[in-house]
């Protein structure tokens, strides 16, 4: 079978280009998106997320940062040529942020490609308590958007489920007083890291051992907002987010594969250097003129199939004709795409 292109991708805000209502609409195309930088219209931006879509030509894309209304993705992709495609939006009450996915139709497809789980249903994602940084108090915890859960039908009878994620963002974007500020901080990671374990001991580990499922490859893919290793909070907090999300030490049998990982050189991976796996930049909040690169969108893969199912993975930020993602579409979106091919 033809390897399937897989994407992920932060949109950035899609629901600035819907106007509210039904039917579904899309805003004029002067109009000025909220969230965008000055000048920018909606035209631009759809321009742009279309065009790097066209180019990149995923078969499979899911979409963070997607619109409030499902009508609204399904209408993103019904207006714009070539080919058909079916969508997939998880709604989050009272979220203009939600996670949907993207099927292209074609021969590689079984006639109907894409079987949701509706996570509303699903108690794994519903509020749930834990003491995260053992401290003897259980505090409450939440998923601000819920994951897209989705079973993609390939031709010739085989499947892969998909576990689409957009956590807690460590994004500080009010003045505070210095101590109040790490406080914040600390807050903020103690969520994702509260997230992610909740992920793992939910849904993870049970799909990798529950007797109907075990043997399904699954993917799990989207912006989880941290990267490998600890900063200074998460040093407090003894724990990494994404690495709690990928493995156990307790269970290294059911530790999910990082693609981006293992698209690293021999060397690269040796000495743990991310640093050409960054897919978002943002200027430090403290000190004028100093900008970070952070690997915070990720691909990762279940270890249930005979050999690496999932491979080719990379950060899409140059496109084929060798330009650069943000040079030449840079109103599409504040990350770069993450691709692979999942060959099954």
């Amino acid at each position: 079978m033809t390897a399937i292109r897989f994407m992920s991708w932060n949109m950035e805000w899609m629901n600035d280009l819907f106007a509210t209502g039904v039917p579904a609409a899309f805003r004029p195309d002067a109009h000025k998106p909220q969230h965008a930088s000055d000048g920018v219209t909606v035209a631009a931006r759809k321009q742009a997320l279309r065009g790097a879509i066209g180019e990149l030509a995923p078969d499979v894309l899911v979409v963070i940062e997607g619109p409030s209304d499902p009508a609204e993705l399904q209408l993103f992709f019904d207006d714009w040529q070539p080919g058909a495609w079916k969508t997939h939006l998880q709604k989050t009450s009272g979220s203009q942020q939600n996670v949907g996915i993207a099927v292209k139709f074609g021969p590689q497809f079984d006639a109907d490609p894409l079987t949701p789980f509706d996570t509303a249903q699903e108690r794994a994602f519903d509020d749930f308590t834990v003491d995260i940084d053992d401290d003897g108090v259980e505090e409450r915890y939440r998923f601000e958007r819920r994951p897209v859960h989705v079973q993609v039908n390939l031709a010739g009878g085989k499947s892969f489920r998909v576990l689409g994620l957009h956590l807690k963002s460590k994004g500080i974007f009010s003045a505070y007083e210095w101590s109040k500020w790490w406080q914040v901080a600390d807050g903020n990671r103690r969520k994702i890291l509260a997230q992610t374990a909740h992920i793992r001991d939910e849904f993870i580990e049970p799909f990798l051992t529950g007797a109907t499922t075990k043997a399904t490859p699954l993917l799990v893919c989207g912006d989880i907002n941290d990267g490998p290793g600890m900063d200074a909070s998460e040093k407090r907090l003894l724990g990494s987010g994404i690495e709690r999300l990928m493995a156990s030490v307790w269970r290294p049998e059911l530790a999910l594969r990082n693609a981006l990982f293992e698209s690293l050189t021999p060397n690269q991976q040796k000495k743990l250097d991310f640093e050409s796996l960054a897919t978002t930049m943002f200027a430090d909040p403290i000190f004028n003129k100093m900008f970070h690169k952070e690997w915070i969108d990720h691909i990762l893969y279940s270890p249930n199939q005979p050999a690496a199912w999932v491979k080719n993975a990379r950060v899409a930020d140059r496109l084929p004709d060798g330009k650069f993602i943000w040079n030449k579409y840079r109103h599409a979106s504040d990350h770069s795409p993450v691709t692979c091919d999942v060959d099954l």
